[in-house]
Parts: C-alpha cells; structure tokens; sequence
C-alpha cells in the first residue's frame, strides 16, 4: 500500500480509511494479513494489529479469523439511508461520543411513577380523547405561546412526518437548516420533496439565507429552534422575530414545523415564531432527550385546522398514544423529585459543554459552546479525524451525514453530554484529530472506560 505515508498505527488507519472513504476498497475487500503488511511497510505486527482495532473501532472493517479481514458494509439494512451511515459501529469503544443520546445516568426516575400508574390499562371507548386531559393541561400551560389545538404522538420524528404527510405534496420544497438531523433528509426523500438548504450561526437560521430559500416557493420551513442537532445553537428571541418578520414580507406562505426536541435540558429560554405567526406553526416538543427515548412521546401543537387531520388520520392507524404512558408522563412532568432531576440534568449537561469548550479553547480550538447535548467541531478531515480518534478509543459521529449541501468544510458531530468528569484529555484527542498537526493522538487509559 503506497498510499501510506505515515508508518504508526494512527497513520496507517487514516491511510486505510481515505481508500475505503474514495472507493479504492470497496465493501467485502480482503486486506492484507497483518504480517504481510508489516512485512512491506517495515513497521512490527503490533503497529498493524493497532491500526486494524482503530479500523474497526471506526466500523471501517471486521475480521474474520482466518478468513482475514475485509473492508466492512455494516450499517443495518432497515434504516434508512442517511440514518445508515450515522448509525456507526455497535462494537466497543472507551468513550462513545456519536450516539446524540441522553445519559441514562440522568434522565429522571420511572420506578416511582410506574407504581402510580394503574395496574390495569383500561379505556372506556375507541373513541376517547386522545389525549389525557390532566397532561392536556400541563402541555398547554407549558408552551411557548397561546396555542389553539395540542395533541400527543410518538415521539418528534413521528410529529414531522405526520406534519409533512398533512402540509405537503409530492414534488414540494421543503426549507431545512444546513447542517440538520440527517433523518430528516431520508423522511424528506421518502415523501418525495425537495429540500432547500438555508444557513445557520450561533442563534439559528440566518435571515438573509432564509429570504432567498423562500424565493423557490417553499411549501414549509423545518427547523429546531433549541439545541439544534448537530450543532448546538439555540434561536434566540431577537432572532426569531426577525425570521417572523422574513416570512411576512414573503409572498410564500410555508407552515413552520418547529422541533424542540431538547426543550426540558436546554438552557435557553423556551422560543417558538408561534409567538408572532400562530396559524403558521406546527411546534413539536419531545420529551425523549429529557425523560427517556423509550417513552415515544411528542407533543405537537398549532392551529386546529392543522392538528385536527392529524389526529383524525392517526385514529385510523395506531388511534393514539398509550394513555399509559401519558399517564406515566403526566407524572414525571408534575412530581417534585422528577422535576428536580431534569433540572440537575439540565445542569450537569451545560457543565459537560463548557468544561468541553474551555479545554478546547485552551488547547487552540475555539468553537461557541453549544446547548443541550452535542457539539459542532471543525476538522481538516473528516475521515482522517474519525479513524484517528478511533486509534484513542473515541468514537464520534462524522459530520457529512447532517449536511443538506454538498461541499464546505468538514465536521464531527460530538455528543459533549456524555463526557466524563475530566474533559482535558477527550480535549486533547479532539484537538489533535481536527489539526491534523501530529501523527499520533493521546490513547486513553482505564480511568476512561
């Protein structure tokens, strides 16, 4: 392999990886025995054994015994396209920093509202309300703005597209923040529509790029307007009004669809343009990043003559959202200790994210710091960084999956909530990789696993 320059294990990985990256080794390929290879590039076994575990770590090959090893095609065939190639490796890593998950370690307590649920689900009719009216009213005295009509579904990603199925048609466009939540790109391709990238800084979607994506005419606008996955930034409200005022001054009419999938562990104020354009949002509010994934519950509200064919249609598919589980919602939205736990996450959240932040900014790479749980990093290159931190024990996701534009700098998205205590040497890999400066990064040690 001429390719390889560098002869250390983090340089042999980035080289390996840059050919499967390009094409040059495809899926199912057999790589050379790693005594052969040691043998050409004159380096010991171990250095090739090192670099093979960075690989795989990586999700870039597998071996076989002795079969040998091959270049891997891993991602599960039932996801989607984009959500393939973010899905990464299930194998073991030290730290994974790329799921964009919450920190089991900090979502609230379900064994004290599970034994105040009844122990029987009963429901009087098929055709009851779909939603609770106890967790009715809390939602509407929680939202960000006088809203005419609630409803509860499973979970943001469900909201969006039952949202899309109802506002658009095939052949639409369809406004999304550049970078954006990658499924959203394969949901925008399954309905047929055509996404209109618009750009985003620290406080959201920038005005100037939305103005000229509503000049194609859009049908609607996806955004998040907190802790935007993947890079952080939170709208703020001066920003919001001005966006409000962009689409008044439009002549294109699309409805907003608003996600606010980490609104309980987010640190910025609670902002949606329903404030100013009411009968033109459609606002999600997921309870997955704060309560629990697995609870599957979204709220969804906005005007009636939009909400109301939601609901109708999902009556005649799964009808609604387990009033179990809204029962179990309900109560961890209202009792005490559950309250103080999403708070103390909250807390320890914006920690991880500045400790993050200042140890980067101390070791020469200066980023905003972000909200809830991930964060947007720079990187020379992208498949050099991943493979790299990979040889450390790190696995964070790459950064080509969330763009809705091709071209542009690279990225890796980092998931900061799930740092450990001492941030300085994650810092030190994450820097390293993203330079490119130096041939090897810090490898972690037990004290990380």
């Amino acid at each position: 392999m001429a390719e390889i320059e560098q002869r250390t294990p983090a340089g042999i990985a980035a080289a390996v990886g840059r050919l499967i990256a390009t094409g040059r080794l495809a899926p199912a390929d057999r790589l050379p025995t790693v005594r052969d290879l040691a043998t050409e590039l004159g380096v010991s076994p171990a250095t090739i054994s090192h670099a093979w575990k960075a690989l795989a770590a990586a999700g870039l090959i597998v071996s076989r015994g002795r079969s040998g090893t091959f270049v891997l095609d891993a991602a599960p065939k039932w996801l989607p396209a984009r959500s393939q190639t973010l899905a990464g490796p299930l194998g073991t890593s030290r730290l994974d920093l790329s799921r964009g998950t919450p920190d089991p370690e900090l979502l609230p307590a379900l064994g004290p509202a599970l034994s105040r649920v009844s122990q029987r689900a009963v429901t009087p009719s098929y055709q009851d309300l779909p939603v609770i009216p106890e967790l009715l009213d809390v939602l509407h005295g929680s939202w960000p703005y006088p809203v005419e009509s609630v409803t509860v579904v499973d979970g943001a990603l469900d909201a969006i597209s039952r949202s899309l199925d109802q506002i658009t048609r095939f052949g639409d466009r369809v406004i999304v923040e550049n970078p954006t939540f990658p499924p959203f790109f394969d949901l925008l391709e399954q309905l047929g529509l055509e996404r209109v990238p618009v750009d985003i800084d620290s406080e959201g979607i920038v005005p100037a790029s939305l103005a000229i994506a509503l000049r194609r005419g859009p049908a609607a606008l996806l955004l998040q307007p907190r802790a935007q996955n993947p890079t952080g930034a939170s709208m703020s409200a001066a920003r919001a009004g001005e966006l409000a005022q962009v689409l008044h001054a439009s002549t294109s009419t699309p409805v907003v669809i608003e996600d606010d999938h980490s609104g309980d562990i987010s640190i910025a104020p609670d902002v949606s343009l329903g404030q100013w354009m009411p009968d033109r949002v459609l606002h999600v509010r997921s309870f997955s990043k704060s309560h629990g994934p697995d609870l599957r519950i979204a709220a969804l509200g906005g005007p009636a003559q939009l909400i109301d064919p939601i609901v109708a249609r999902r009556m005649l598919g799964p009808g609604w959202t387990s009033r179990m589980l809204q029962t179990i919602l309900h109560d961890l939205l209202t009792n005490s200790d559950s309250i103080t736990q999403v708070s103390e996450a909250r807390r320890r959240y914006f920690a991880r994210q500045r400790a993050l932040t200042e140890e980067l900014a101390r070791q020469g790479l200066v980023v905003p710091q972000a909200d809830g749980i991930n964060a947007w990093l720079p990187v020379r290159d992208e498949r050099d960084a991943i493979v790299r931190l990979a040889a450390s024990g790190i696995r964070v996701a790459g950064g080509s999956p969330f763009m809705a534009a091709e071209g542009g700098p690279a990225f890796i998205r980092v998931t900061a909530g799930a740092l450990p205590a001492d941030s300085a040497p994650v810092a030190a890999a994450l820097v390293a990789a993203a330079n490119l400066d130096e041939p090897d990064i810090p490898v972690l040690t037990a004290r990380w696993a």
